[in-house]
């Protein structure tokens, strides 16, 4: 499995800007995943930029100023910017959408990450990364997420503070009411914590009103907190839950415990406190599975899937 977070994608667009040409007027973005590339590289290359749906309006932006429209005189040459490319459907529906103004611009197209054998669906492209891959920008609406666990305190919500961490009426007022950090538009596999079995009903509560979908909850089954902190069993207790189901994810926000997550599961922990992915500890079956060892079995076995899922 590979990864990318906001600072690598910023380094990589750093390190080989000089394979983009500095002749481009306009720099538009594909929404969603491509306005964050187009913005960095509307700002080293000094030039406007817009999304798709904007320039086909008329509408640019510029430093220091608000959206405003343009002169369509001004602009001759464009770059049209992705994130990436996977199977590049997305890329030759974004090339549709463009081809009746090829005669009134000279387009070009970037994707900042491409994988092996899709270079050249692009005119230029910063970095090779294979499949399976998540980036950080996206990562909340992946797909796979029914196959992650995710913590609750620090991931889903805020932290409790230590007046309300009183394993009574303050707490309970806590779960029903904490504030929401990192909420998924997908579903959700498994949630594992650390908060005590007794405030299952308060936790369901809140997460049906935060609009998080999930298959299971899983939580401590102890009598207090004072026999939670006695146990300090939280790396455990996770990563047991975690390699109880074929996942490949598991977010958690504490970087000690992502650590030891990751050394009991020997699996991939995405840490929320910095987004860094710890995968210090890794499994051969695991690697075999995700595609880092042997890819072709991996993709021969997802062609496999394929062709049984057709005769269901």
């Amino acid at each position: 499995m590979y990864y990318r977070n906001v600072k690598d994608l910023n380094n990589i667009i750093l390190q080989r800007l000089s394979i983009i040409p500095r002749d481009f007027d306009l720099i538009v973005g594909v929404p969603r995943s491509g306005m964050l590339p187009a913005n960095l590289l509307a700002l080293y290359l000094n030039r406007p930029y817009t999304d798709i749906h904007s320039f086909l309006n008329g509408h640019i932006y510029k430093a220091g100023a608000r959206s405003q429209f343009f002169d369509i005189s001004e602009f001759k040459k464009i770059l049209v910017v992705d994130d990436s490319i996977a199977s590049g459907a997305a890329m030759v529906e974004v090339k549709e959408s463009l081809e009746h103004l090829k005669d009134q611009f000279n387009i070009k197209y970037c994707a900042v990450y491409v994988i092996p054998g899709k270079e050249k669906m692009v005119d230029y492209f910063f970095e090779v990364v294979p499949l399976p891959r998540y980036f950080q920008w996206n990562i909340l609406n992946h797909t796979t997420l029914e196959k992650a666990c995710f913590d609750i305190d620090g991931v889903l919500c805020a932290d409790p503070l230590p007046e309300q961490n009183d394993d009574g009426e303050k707490y309970i007022d806590f779960i029903l009411n904490a504030p929401p950090l990192f909420i998924p538009g997908s579903k959700i596999g498994t949630i594992v914590t650390s908060r005590l079995e007794k405030y299952r009903k308060e936790t369901e509560t809140w997460l049906a009103a935060n609009n998080i979908k999930y298959n299971e909850l899983v939580m401590l089954d102890l009598p207090n907190m004072e026999a939670r902190q006695r146990a300090n069993s939280h790396g455990d207790h996770k990563a047991k839950a975690y390699l109880a189901k074929p996942y490949v994810l598991f977010v958690e926000s504490e970087y000690h415990q992502a650590v030891e997550i990751n050394r009991l599961s020997k699996k991939p922990v995405l840490c929320t406190a910095n987004f860094e992915m710890i995968f210090e500890s890794e499994s051969f079956m695991y690697n075999l599975k995700s595609g880092k060892h042997l890819p072709f079995l991996r993709k021969y076995a997802l062609k496999a899937r394929d062709v049984l899922r057709k005769f269901k």
